[in-house]
């Protein structure tokens, strides 16, 4: 696995797991890194061509100038494709990272073969979510402006850098002790010198306002959705807090010729609770019925 900085109109960081075969770009969530992906990355790269893209102001790609927002990131994707992958590509993305692909997939179906949309962070139904989740409740003040900075100073100056790890760590797993021990270590070093860091919260803040923004406009996400001309897999684990089923079903609704596997008594990150059984699933996916975006 190589480190990479490329040029993307901005410095762009991102990891080089290698492989031969047809190209997997792996995008991560709201506050995730490429780190996401690192106990599937290398399963996958045997198969596969793999990389693991971070985007503005997230992991070791900073802001620079740009803003944290769905539309930025997108371009970062789009150019990603274009001048690193050189060649269609199947999305494979988590949380923000599946609406990332969805909507790369609408406005470049030439640059995207598949998609594998992992808890997919996508509109919640009027009505469908008459209870809030705690995770979701937890995440609502950092919406608010002034509020969520507010909320993240403060949050940081009261709770280490490992404390912080591991209630995101709690938020998005089922039982996080499942998680491999070297993933959680290498989330841990990569946090530390992130902890409290102003470009950090900035752009946690402007991508969790714009994802906010962009599902509230139901209408048109999902009219981008009807566009993708990718085949699609969608994986959701049964214990989500952050994504309920309710989005994942009007999601199929609008795309009923998409495949769905639910993993049971995993949470919104499986490929880090589960990476041997997300690895069976998304490459016995890529061998099937994905076979045309492989």
């Amino acid at each position: 696995m190589r480190e990479v900085d490329v040029d993307l109109g901005g410095p762009v960081h991102y990891a080089d797991h290698g492989g031969e075969g047809s190209p997997l770009v792996l995008l991560h969530g709201l506050g995730g890194s490429r780190l996401n992906w690192m106990a599937v990355a290398p399963g996958l790269a045997r198969q596969h061509r793999v990389y693991a893209l971070e985007y503005i102001g997230h992991g070791l790609t900073p802001l620079a100038g740009r803003k944290a927002n769905l539309a930025g990131h997108r371009r970062v994707i789009d150019l990603f494709l274009e001048r690193v992958v050189g060649r269609p590509a199947t999305l494979v993305g988590n949380s923000t990272g599946g609406h990332l692909a969805i909507v790369e997939a609408a406005l470049a179906p030439e640059k995207v073969s598949g998609l594998v949309l992992v808890d997919p962070a996508v509109p919640v139904p009027v009505g469908e979510m008459a209870i809030p989740s705690t995770a979701a409740m937890a995440l609502a003040p950092l919406l608010v402006r002034g509020l969520g900075e507010a909320v993240m100073k403060a949050s940081a100056g009261r709770t280490t850098s490992e404390q912080a790890v591991y209630r995101t760590l709690k938020m998005v797993s089922a039982d996080y002790s499942r998680i491999p021990a070297e993933v959680i270590q290498a989330h841990l070093e990569a946090h530390r010198p992130r902890h409290g860091d102003a470009e950090a919260s900035a752009a946690f803040l402007q991508t969790g306002r714009s994802l906010l923004i962009n599902n509230l406009r139901r209408s048109s996400f999902y009219a981008k959705a009807r566009r993708v001309r990718a085949p699609a897999l969608v994986v959701q684990g049964s214990k989500d807090r952050l994504v309920p089923m309710a989005a994942i079903r009007k999601l199929l609704e609008v795309r009923p010729d998409w495949e769905l596997h639910v993993f049971e008594g995993l949470g919104h990150v499986p490929m880090m609770e589960d990476p041997a059984a997300f690895n069976e699933v998304v490459l016995g996916w890529l061998a099937g019925r994905g076979r045309a975006a492989a």
